[in-house]
């Protein structure tokens, strides 16, 4: 079976999508990040949905907010969040709007367009490395810490040498964007299992493409993610490491983000944002198959394949253990140029 070569993750169903409207200084200063997706699809539907707290809800007067978010299985909490009414019930009437990775998402908070937006942790890390005052908010996805039942992997032939991530030492492998959370995540998992992560090599390939790229010999092993996985597995690849969970097995993929600006002038819709994704993402670790029902409403992934996927670990709190870790890596292998400031980066109640 060969997986088709893809560029994005499934088809999504298409839609309008917000054009943002940065100023030249921003988009310079963030040409940087252009790599800091979270492997994410393009495109997709803008999804609104209604939200409310306090006298606004009692009134019916719900304030507008905006988030952007990447569509796929990561974001599935605020979706459920939107659906179950939680963010409503906070005082929020909230629009979701698909962005195709941090490259969007980063610059959209910066200059306004999005009130709030999800993105992966590094993405996090390296943006404020280049001064952007962004800090996340709320939680949005967790490494089930699981090997052998996460939702990425780094797959190879099944008749290949690689067996386990140790041995991706001296090999090649593919990350859907380098320098950031993928290739820091296999590295810092070849670290953790007695070998040494900066002899991997690494090239850049879209999730999409990358099953296909091993099967045809053109690279030895590469990174993928749900559904993408299941596909591999299904193709007769082989697991051959889980980066995320070996990594640390509390490792946190991306968030919920902001600007430093609207946390101070507009405490009081943070704090409802906040806790509205606190209810969503336990009401998601609790009620798997709702969020595989609400991943099926805004993608139009394979029912069959959505069924069987796995599903991250949603998690309310940041494991600030986790994002040492993971920072750490960063600057050992020149993602970033210094630690992250976790107080900064991270919500405040942070563990």
């Amino acid at each position: 079976m060969i997986i088709p070569s893809w560029n994005t993750a499934p088809p999504i169903r298409l839609g309008p999508v917000r054009r943002l409207t940065a100023g030249a200084g921003i988009l310079t200063l963030v040409l940087g990040l252009a790599a800091c997706g979270s492997g994410s699809p393009s495109g997709g539907a803008g999804d609104t949905a209604s939200a409310g707290t306090g006298s606004e809800a009692a009134s019916g007067e719900l304030t507008p907010i905006t988030v952007g978010a990447i569509p796929i299985g990561d974001v599935a909490p605020i979706h459920v969040g939107v659906k179950e009414g939680f963010f409503e019930d906070e005082g929020l009437d909230v629009e979701i709007v698909n962005t195709s990775g941090g490259a969007i998402a980063v610059p959209g908070v910066v200059a306004g367009d999005y009130d709030f937006a999800f993105g992966n942790t590094v993405s996090l890390m390296v943006a404020r490395d280049k001064g952007l005052p962004l800090q996340y908010v709320a939680n949005g996805t967790t490494t089930t810490g699981e090997e052998g039942k996460d939702f990425a992997a780094v797959v190879a032939l099944e008749d290949s040498d690689l067996e386990t991530s140790a041995d991706l030492q001296g090999h090649t492998a593919s990350s859907n964007n380098l320098l950031n959370i993928g290739d820091t995540a296999i590295r810092l998992a070849v670290d953790n299992a007695g070998a040494d992560g900066s002899e991997v090599d690494f090239i850049e390939l879209a999730f999409g493409d990358a099953a296909a790229a091993v099967q045809n010999g053109q690279v030895e092993a590469a990174l993928v993610l749900e559904p993408y996985l299941t596909q591999s597995l299904d193709a007769g690849l082989k697991a051959v490491s889980w980066p995320y969970a070996e990594a640390h097995p509390d490792l946190d993929i991306g968030g919920y983000f902001t600007s430093e600006e609207t946390i101070e002038q507009r405490p009081e819709d943070v704090a409802a944002f906040t806790r509205a994704m606190r209810k969503s993402m336990e009401f998601s670790q609790e009620n798997p198959e709702v969020v595989r029902e609400v991943i099926g409403e805004y993608t139009e992934m394979d029912p069959e394949i959505l069924d069987r996927i796995t599903l991250p670990r949603f998690n309310a709190d940041f494991s600030r253990e986790a994002m040492a870790a993971l920072g750490e890596a960063a600057v050992k292998y020149g993602v970033i140029d210094d630690a992250p400031d976790l107080d900064a980066l991270l919500p405040e109640e942070t563990p």
